[in-house]
């Protein structure tokens, strides 16, 4: 019986929950893809009462009886992939077995994280993009370019050429700009000596399972798998849709699947859609609900809002509907999950934007441009529960303040609420409406 994939995907600018989520609905499933982006994606679980954070490698891999695949669509730096997998094998976790690795999927060099220091410091600072600096952006503009090396391209005879062509067309452009490779450091070290570190882990690469991951997938909702697709980052960091120029370079949102894992629009089921009970951002860009005072701080503590790729402070603010009916829409989200609300138990209001006004008039949809001074936040105010929220007793049983909130949020946004999470444990998780 042919089966559908379900997607799941940040809804805001990334750090939604998305790894703990996956990892909470793995054993739904048989196989975990991820889509997309690279390993400025940080992705955290905490199980058994211990932190885990995965960049590249799918949320499933703690599951045993799981399949991951990393997909065409995901860009892969060998040395932090093979420092993923070290960190692994330290819990004992038998990934090599689990893993696949799509031949289609492009490979990070040293010279694209180079070009991304280049680039980034040749930007004046109020245009910046606050990128992580591992080189994604300049690895998806050689894809674009059609320059780039694929992971299966380490198993042909050539490969040291086209890597060695590669590699000096970086230098050329770093030339341009009169940056100096020789006091460039990758992680602390020379561009030579993580080179060599780069071409060790390549050797490791080799030893797991490349696939065709386009004919895997189909071949696998063909034989009835169920399989779940993650997406890193959030929707408005969407290279198309999300707050351009200050977004990330691939396709985050669902659309992205398509192109990322190899599969037919038809092919796509459920569509999950996570956004926090507030919001936040890392980096620059516009934050039309950004909070600079006092109440900003107790989110950003409350909710160990750092970066688990950076430990970067996160920038925190209010939700916003309007940026989060936007990303519904796009993305054709089926279920909404909320995460993070017990960051807020202690808040004797809560506040939602439901509206923009700009220049006095006031606007509903998402608009073209955010990055305006004249646009403002319009919020609605909603009475806060001040309790702890029970995960182990039913949506039903959780104070009236909390789920009134929450009834407001599916009204708005006019889509089912499927799960919240109320703590980052795999157990604080409740089911709303399935």
């Amino acid at each position: 019986m042919k089966t559908k994939l379900d997607v799941l995907l940040g809804l805001q600018w990334g750090d939604e929950g998305k790894g703990k989520i996956v990892d909470y609905l793995s054993p739904r499933y048989d196989v975990i893809a991820r889509f997309q982006g690279g390993a400025n994606a940080g992705h955290t679980l905490k199980i058994e009462g211990k932190t885990h954070v995965l960049h590249l490698i799918p949320s499933g891999i703690f599951h045993e009886d799981k399949i991951n695949i990393i997909g065409n669509g995901v860009v892969i730096d060998p040395v932090i992939f093979k420092e993923e997998c070290d960190g692994l094998s330290a819990l004992n976790v038998d990934f090599m077995k689990r893993l696949m690795i799509a031949k289609k999927a492009h490979l990070i060099l040293p010279s694209h994280r180079m070009l991304d220091a280049v680039y980034e410091r040749s930007k004046s600072a109020d245009k910046k993009i606050g990128t992580t600096l591992k080189g994604i952006g300049p690895a998806y503009t050689d894809k674009t370019a059609r320059l780039g090396i694929r992971v299966g391209d380490v198993l042909s005879k050539d490969f040291m050429m086209k890597y060695n062509l590669l590699k000096m067309n970086h230098l050329n452009i770093a030339q341009m700009y009169n940056f100096n490779v020789d006091d460039f450091e990758i992680d602390k070290k020379s561009f030579a000596e993580y080179e060599t570190e780069w071409f060790l882990a390549i050797e490791y690469l080799k030893k797991f399972n490349l696939v065709e991951c386009e004919n895997v997938i189909n071949n696998m909702l063909d034989n009835g798998k169920k399989i779940l697709a993650e997406g890193a980052q959030g929707t408005m960091l969407d290279v198309d849709y999300g707050t351009y120029p200050y977004v990330t370079s691939s396709n985050t949102m669902s659309a992205g699947v398509c192109t990322g894992l190899g599969i037919a629009p038809q092919r796509v089921g459920r569509v999950f859609g996570i956004s926090k009970a507030y919001c936040t951002r890392v980096g620059t860009g516009p934050f039309p609900t950004e909070l600079f005072d006092e109440t900003g701080e107790i989110l950003r503590k409350n909710g160990g809002e750092f970066g688990a790729t950076t430990g970067r402070p996160r920038r925190c603010g209010w939700i916003d509907l309007v940026q989060l009916k936007y990303s519904v829409m796009i993305n054709g989200v089926t279920d909404l999950i909320i995460t993070k609300p017990d960051v807020m138990n202690d808040f004797d209001k809560v506040l939602a934007c439901t509206s923009y006004k700009i220049n006095g008039n006031s606007l509903s949809d998402f608009p073209y441009d955010i990055e305006d001074d004249d646009l403002k936040p319009v919020y609605s105010e909603y009475r806060g529960w001040k309790t702890y929220l029970p995960y182990d007793k039913g949506f039903d049983n959780l104070p009236e303040d909390f789920k009134n909130y929450i009834s407001e949020l599916k009204n708005f946004l006019d889509v089912k609420i499927f799960l919240i999470s109320t703590g980052p444990g795999r157990e604080e998780t409740l089911v709303v409406e399935e």
